[in-house]
């Protein structure tokens, strides 16, 4: 099978196809063939040395993406031949508290992840995908999905009559802007683009500023909720805009903090982190229950991801070269089957 690995974390051009032997599933795995691969900054992070995490050179990158089980080991009884899966972007959190493993169980960084045409897995680290989704759309689902909907939906859940505030026009934003929509919620979003300012607002963004315009576009969002600020905030900058998160926050509220994005780090102001009154929650995507979820969630709303571009699995350099020029709307993807 081919498989692609970062011979190194030098350039983009690490990026090699390797032929491989094709892995067997032994017992309590499933092997699944991988349809679609979707990327996130996450990957694009690892290369240039801003992951926060110990990063492996050699290892087969990305963390999300769906297929198709084409053989099953001993012992596997809950997914059979022929199921279309999605892989859990943590393979081993079932659920409850954090696992102390987490780290190295991380696909790309110190495990290998899913930009391969075939990866023989636990039986435990994939669930079936929503029916009405393409391979391509589900594969968007197992971190930029569920890190939306965790961020949304705990420890207090947004509902009807929430303001949220979400940043740029990622994967994780436009997930947030939709669910929180089809909640109830009112959207205000940021972005430096007009023409992406359209397509949010076209989304169900209520707001949308422009924070190159405004670069204290904290004080307007607070200015558009009529002085009162966000119920919450889905933090995907990081430390460039945190400052800004907590202008803008409502007294009491939260932001969840999933992000880094930003390179610059102007540092927190603690009296005015004192007095925003709000929670910080650090979001860390969600356990296998979360995907669960956020699953029924999507089949039950008619929730459709949505694909900036597909590329060819030949064309993985174009597709990580296209997340990192920050032009996409939504979820970059890489179809691994012709």
């Amino acid at each position: 099978m081919r498989a692609y690995r970062f011979d190194s974390f030098d350039s983009l051009d690490e990026l090699r196809v390797h032929e491989e032997a094709e892995p067997r599933p032994q017992r309590g795995e499933v092997l699944v063939r991988v349809h679609a691969v979707s990327l996130n900054f996450r990957d694009i992070a690892m290369l240039r040395g801003r992951y926060p995490r110990k990063c492996v050179p050699g290892l087969i990158p990305t963390s999300d993406a769906a297929g198709e089980i084409v053989a099953v080991g001993e012992g596997v009884r809950a997914l059979k031949v022929g199921d279309r899966v999605i892989g859990a972007f943590h393979p081993r959190w079932f659920g409850g508290e954090t696992p102390s493993t987490i780290a190295s169980d991380t696909y790309g960084a110190e495990s290998d992840g899913w930009l391969c045409e075939l990866k023989a897995i636990s039986q435990e680290a994939v669930v079936p995908l929503p029916d009405a989704l393409s391979y391509e759309e589900a594969s968007a689902l197992p971190c930029a999905g569920v890190t939306a909907w965790t961020a949304l939906t705990g420890p207090v859940p947004i509902r009807a009559g929430h303001t949220v505030l979400v940043q740029g026009s990622g994967g994780v934003s436009i997930f947030a802007l939709q669910v929180a929509r089809a909640v109830g919620a009112t959207v205000i979003a940021t972005t430096s683009s007009e023409a992406k300012a359209e397509q949010l607002k076209a989304m169900g963004a209520a707001h949308v500023v422009n924070y190159v315009e405004e670069p204290e576009w904290g004080r307007r969002v607070h200015e558009l909720t009529d002085g009162r600020g966000v119920d919450r905030v889905v933090e995907v900058g990081g430390p460039g805009t945190i400052v800004q998160s907590l202008r803008a926050v409502a007294l009491g509220g939260e932001i969840a903090s999933i992000g880094f994005l930003s390179t610059e780090n102007p540092g927190i102001d603690f009296f005015q982190l004192k007095a925003s009154g709000a929670s910080i929650r650090n979001v860390t995507v969600g356990d296998r229950a979360a995907l669960l979820d956020f699953n029924r969630a999507v089949a039950a709303t008619g929730l459709k991801p949505v694909i900036d571009r597909v590329f060819a699995f030949d064309e993985a350099r174009e597709a990580f070269a296209h997340l990192e020029s920050g032009a996409h709307f939504g979820k970059v993807v890489v179809r691994c089957v012709d």
